[in-house]
């Protein structure tokens, strides 16, 4: 394994991992638009409270790792994606401020707000995330020397659109199951029958997106028969779909979450090992693409930060994996609760 592929894997483990653990959480902050009082919407809120911020350092990491280690397609993509990204990033500011705000004033209507604010600062980055990764997906328009040729309007074409509403599907079917595991009476069982229904349409945008992926990019199933890794990473996504209702209708949900989180590991490197090498294909010449070669830094950049990555990575996942340990269990509402 080269350097450039070894930088490929560590990204997409990356955004797998931010897709695991930040996905469930704006998962449940969508589904806080649907709590019926105020009692339901602090149970949401510190579902996640404990984990969210911590969870969000995996997609500070993946931007620092593609800054690092594939600087030309930083540029592109932020660059072509400015105006999506500049809206994820206030819906992202909204839903963390609210968190803090939400309680500082006794006003129903100040509450109502805040909590607005958490639920559609969950309710767009899935959607948008979604958007990008079909776009990505689609290829970008890049002129002779790589640089997006595109417009805003031109991202929202009827493929992203279909990965971005397969996106908000597959967090908040995540985010049920996590919530159902971590409720309990009336409000477990409404995040019950969520989770069934946000998986059928998750099972039905993932097989239309599949369907529809060979026309709009048939570069994707390239020498499909030689890549074990792209076959193993659709067999890890259906046996995560398919396992994941019966683990819900056994009301055994932290099965259904793990079947869950299995799906989207499966998705997202099904994704990954179809794209490589490729970074950001080009729209209707692939020679113009970014690859992980031709957009790589130097070797010894990448040697540097790489060890610096797999120094740092063990700290990340332990800490994770502490706070986790430290807040299983229900949500209870106290004295110190938001």
């Amino acid at each position: 394994m080269d350097l450039q592929t070894a930088w490929f894997g560590l990204f997409g483990t990356l955004i797998i991992g931010y897709a695991v653990l930040d996905g469930f959480d704006l998962g449940v902050g969508a589904l806080s638009l649907l709590a019926r009082d105020d009692t339901e919407h602090r149970l949401h809120l510190n579902a996640v409270g404990p984990v969210w911020d911590g969870n969000e350092v995996w997609l500070l990491t993946a931007g620092g790792a593609l800054f690092a280690a594939f600087p030309p397609v930083y540029a592109t993509v932020f660059s072509g994606l400015y105006l999506a990204l500049m809206l994820l990033l206030v819906a992202l500011i909204a839903r963390a401020v609210s968190f803090e705000f939400r309680s500082k004033v006794a006003s129903p209507r100040w509450r109502a707000a805040w909590d607005l604010a958490f639920g559609l600062g969950s309710l767009v980055p899935p959607v948008l995330f979604g958007v990008a990764v079909g776009n990505i997906l689609r290829g970008l328009p890049l002129d002779p020397e790589r640089e997006f040729a595109g417009s805003f309007l031109g991202l929202l074409t009827p493929f992203p659109l279909l990965v971005g509403l397969l996106s908000l599907c597959t967090f908040v079917a995540h985010g049920a199951a996590y919530m159902a595991l971590k409720s309990e009476g009336a409000l477990c069982d409404r995040m019950h029958a969520w989770a069934l229904r946000a998986w059928a349409a998750w099972t039905t945008l993932f097989l239309a997106a599949s369907a529809a992926a060979p026309f709009v990019s048939p570069f994707l199933f390239q020498g499909t028969l030689s890549r074990p890794l792209l076959w193993l990473s659709l067999a890890l996504t259906i046996a995560g779909l398919g396992l994941f209702p019966l683990a819900i209708r056994a009301r055994s949900y932290a099965r259904a979450f793990l079947a869950s989180s299995t799906a989207i590991f499966g998705t997202i490197a099904l994704a990954g090992t179809s794209l490589y090498p490729r970074l950001v294909p080009a729209l209707g010449n692939l020679d113009r693409s970014l690859t992980v070669y031709n957009a790589s830094s130097t070797p010894r950049t990448l040697t540097v930060t790489l060890v610096i990555a797999l120094a740092g990575m063990p700290l990340v996942v332990g800490y994770t994996a502490f706070i986790y340990r430290t807040f299983k269990g229900k949500t209870h509402l106290g004295p110190h609760s938001y």
